[in-house]
């Protein structure tokens, strides 16, 4: 959620940038506010005149009922009473439109940053740098599915029974693979100073609605039905809502955290779930990372993320890009967000691993996230990145690790969580 005063101040500036993300359908909205705005503005100077002129015709009672003018007293008393009336009036009326106003102002995207390059959609992203050479062997890769197989790995019939389509058993030495991968992250965030925290993974509904659009919980969430919790999509929202209207120090500042989680999400709207493989499911586990910062300090952090994921899959022998993510393919509360791309030597392109983003202060506004400082109180800059989702990076590590006889080497830095393991040898 913007603030409002940039709206009063520059309006032009705000209806361009919902130009640029491609939803002119919002740009009414803009009108809108400003005539409630203005409304609820009226109302309060309307109110603050009567509570004044109240207390001048009150202390006028006082004085009259002490001389013992009771019948211009009771005049008094009368327009008190008529003020009084008026006064829940506005306050009654105020409420609603408050009401309305917010929840016209959480349609209004974030402003975006200056160098995002302008586009409809994701396909319309913009390769930033890439990092490893893209590497094909000498032998066709089977799907991910199959290679699963011949590990011994997979078992999607039985949680077609157990859950339905969209969820997964891993077995043996691949679900090790994963808890090994997501270990190995979680120690590298350690290791650069964050702090490490397992979340609650159900998170209530003022929550999502600080931490996302309207449109992105309904596409991602699941609703626990008859109570006000909602099954997290990725741990980022349960870390920033942990920070709720609170006021942090300075001094406390940068606050940097990683968190494990499995994540739920129902993927309305996306390009379908896979009947055989684990590229898009509703299950998966998490390895990410969070910073609440000074604004002058987000783009600093930013660069350092999406570094530290790239970093990350490097060492597990898998070539990746960024992605600058265009203006379409912003969700509304982000500034500025990069897609991390891992190689598919199957498939001889790229796809998504993870994304880090800075949504400025959206968030923090939406959530009442500030810090006390010299100056007075000021909302903070909140940022998520992807470190490892378990899934995507199992896909990308098996590709790119695969030999031609069905065994899966072992990076150095993977060993030690898989027992002293070099390869994983095929069963099938």
């Amino acid at each position: 959620m913007i603030d409002i005063n940039l709206i009063r101040n520059n309006a032009d500036l705000v209806k361009e940038n919902i130009k640029k993300k491609f939803q002119n359908e919002k740009l009414k909205n803009i009108d809108q506010i400003l005539n409630l705005d203005e409304k609820i503005r009226n109302l309060k100077k309307e109110g603050d005149d009567l509570r004044s002129n109240r207390n001048s015709i009150s202390s006028q009672i006082g004085f009259l009922m002490k001389n013992k003018q009771l019948e211009e007293a009771n005049n008094l008393k009368s327009q008190v009473l008529s003020i009084n009336t008026r006064i829940s009036e506005i306050e009654k009326e105020e409420a609603n439109l408050s009401i309305e106003l917010k929840n016209l102002m959480m349609t209004i995207p974030n402003i975006i940053a200056d160098d995002v390059p302008i586009g409809k959609d994701d396909s319309e992203n913009v390769e930033i740098e890439k990092f490893g050479e893209p590497f094909v062997p000498n032998f066709d890769i089977p799907y991910h599915a199959d290679i699963l197989n011949r590990l011994g790995g997979l078992d999607k019939d039985s949680a077609g029974r157990t859950s339905g389509n969209g969820f997964y058993y891993l077995i043996g030495d691949s679900a090790r693979l994963v808890s090994a991968m997501i270990s190995y992250a979680r120690d590298y965030m350690i290791d650069k100073g964050f702090i490490y925290c397992i979340p609650p993974f159900m998170i209530r509904s003022d929550v999502v609605n600080g931490v996302m659009s309207f449109t992105e919980m309904n596409a991602m969430m699941y609703k626990i039905e008859g109570e006000d919790l909602f099954l997290i999509g990725t741990s980022e929202h349960s870390m920033i809502g942990k920070f709720k209207d609170q006021i942090i120090k300075e001094e406390s500042l940068p606050i940097t955290m990683t968190s494990y989680s499995p994540c739920f999400r129902k993927e309305v709207g996306a390009h379908g779930i896979e009947e055989r493989g684990i590229y898009r499911v509703h299950q998966f586990e998490k390895q990410e990372m969070i910073v609440i910062c000074k604004p002058e300090d987000s783009m600093s952090w930013y660069n350092k993320m999406w570094s530290y994921t790239v970093d990350i899959f490097r060492s597990l022998n898998i070539p990746v890009r960024t992605l600058e993510c265009c203006s379409g393919d912003l969700a509304d509360l982000k500034v500025k967000s990069c897609d991390v791309e891992a190689w598919s030597p199957r498939q001889k392109k790229y796809f998504e691993v993870g994304s880090c983003s800075t949504l400025g202060d959206a968030q923090a506004r939406r959530l009442g996230i500030r810090a006390k400082g010299e100056k007075g109180t000021y909302y903070l800059h909140t940022l998520n990145n992807t470190v490892l989702a378990s899934t995507r990076a199992l896909i990308a590590f098996l590709e790119n690790n695969l030999n031609k006889d069905g065994s899966v080497n072992i990076p150095i830095v993977l060993r030690p969580y898989m027992g002293g393991k070099d390869r994983i040898v095929p069963i099938y």
